[in-house]
């Protein structure tokens, strides 16, 4: 464990904010069930076929350059003998409630970031279980012994430094940065560690001497907003570890799911695009099923360079749950968008969704999906990779006369 408690000044606020974040967690959840694959690269994903992205890289796999969001064939080529595998999100959702339950036996304020992460604030819970970096350590236990994978986390006074943080202790570590040091944790850290900073902005920080998140601190505010805009003062702000944006209560309800991906090139390939959009659709399903939501607004966000964001959006009739709905959804407003903007490389791409509702039919943890819609949808887009779009269609979409033939040319049961 990682420990900085020397205090550079006295701080009206302690380090309470723990970010805990699970150590891979989809291979991990694949490695408890198939623990002889220990020890090999590991690569998660939506599908094997030729649209498919990694979700999950073992860090074996990644120490050859496999990583999240990455074309399963790029995966395959740098790392040729890694295993792959596909999602079983019925099966990670359990794990991803028990884990958020284990959070809240500390706090109830408790603000989820995703299906393996979420930000703790412990500042009145210190009385019954000891001090942050206490707490911190015994969430890392009850995830070790309930179920059986590890977590890393951060510990300091707000959520951009404990983010940082439990990155930095990763895998398998705690990090503590104290009240009053969060500029000196910072400051030797590469600038791409810093949220917020994208591979275009650090290039642009390159160009100007800036390599490190110290580099930033120390350059004039007006020198930044200069190159940058506001952008440019929030850069300097967050560089020297200051971050107001309270931790929120996970028991309200939340108003939107999303994922975003920033490439690290700006993307001209619209199937690259339309696999990151799928990759993203079945990550978003996955936390609707563990909130027990689905939502009647879909949005998708496209980011061109240099920084000029859109975002388009449609609603639908019934709340959508399921990945292959919401990939639907979503891929209609990106053909359309990406049309009139002159299919201009993409340099990020996100997907949300929000109006959210109590899903008309919701998923029970640990239930099979082998006959569900859901798993229907996967089996569909596994044929689709690897036959073609043209080899399974509904049987809406077929003239009637083929659609009379198809039922009248049935095989007889023997």
């Amino acid at each position: 464990m990682h420990n900085l408690l020397e205090s550079e000044q006295m701080s009206e606020r302690a380090a309470s904010v723990i970010h805990v974040d699970l150590d891979a967690f989809f291979v991990s959840m694949e490695l408890l069930r198939r623990p002889e694959l220990r020890g090999l690269p590991v690569a998660v994903s939506g599908g094997l076929g030729p649209r498919s992205v990694v979700s999950t890289a073992s860090y074996e796999a990644r120490r050859f350059g496999v990583r999240s969001a990455m074309p399963v064939s790029r995966a395959r080529a740098l790392c040729p003998h890694a295993v792959f595998l596909t999602t079983d999100f019925a099966y990670y959702a359990a794990a991803s409630r028990a884990f958020h339950e284990v959070l809240r036996r500390y706090t109830p304020v408790v603000e989820p970031a995703g299906a393996d992460e979420a930000y703790l604030d412990v500042a009145g819970s210190e009385a019954l279980f000891g001090a942050p970096e206490a707490i911190a350590a015994d969430i890392r236990r009850a995830v070790r012994e309930e179920i059986g994978i590890t977590a890393s986390a951060g510990v300091s006074r707000n959520k951009l430094v404990s983010k940082v943080a439990s990155d930095a202790a990763k895998p398998d570590g705690l990090l503590v940065v104290a009240a009053g040091t969060e500029a000196t944790f910072l400051a030797p850290r590469p600038i791409r560690d810093l949220p917020m900073v994208g591979r275009k902005t650090a290039e642009a920080l390159a160009g100007l001497g800036v390599h490190t998140i110290g580099d930033i601190a120390r350059m004039p505010v007006s020198a930044l907003v200069a190159r940058f805009g506001t952008h440019g003062a929030e850069l300097h702000t967050r560089a020297l570890g200051i971050y107001d944006a309270p931790v929120l209560s996970g028991r309200s309800e939340a108003k939107s799911v999303s994922r975003e991906a920033t490439f690290d090139r700006d993307e001209p390939d619209g199937a690259r695009l339309r696999a990151v959009l799928l990759g993203q659709a079945e990550h978003v399903a996955a936390d609707l099923v563990r909130h027990g939501r689905a939502g009647r607004t879909v949005t998708l966000k496209l980011r061109f360079p240099p920084f000029e964001t859109i975002s388009r959006s449609t609603t639908t009739t019934v709340p959508v749950q399921l990945a292959a709905e919401i990939h639907t959804a979503a891929l209609a407003l990106f053909n359309r968008a990406w049309a009139e903007n002159n299919h201009r490389p993409v340099r990020l791409v996100g997907l949300g969704v929000s109006n959210l509702h109590e899903p008309a039919r919701q998923l029970r943890l640990g239930e099979s999906l082998a006959s569900s819609p859901a798993r229907l949808q996967e089996t569909v887009h596994a044929i689709r990779d690897r036959f073609g779009d043209s080899a399974v269609r509904r049987a809406a979409e077929l003239p009637a006369s083929s659609r009379a033939s198809v039922d009248t040319h049935r095989p007889r049961p023997e």
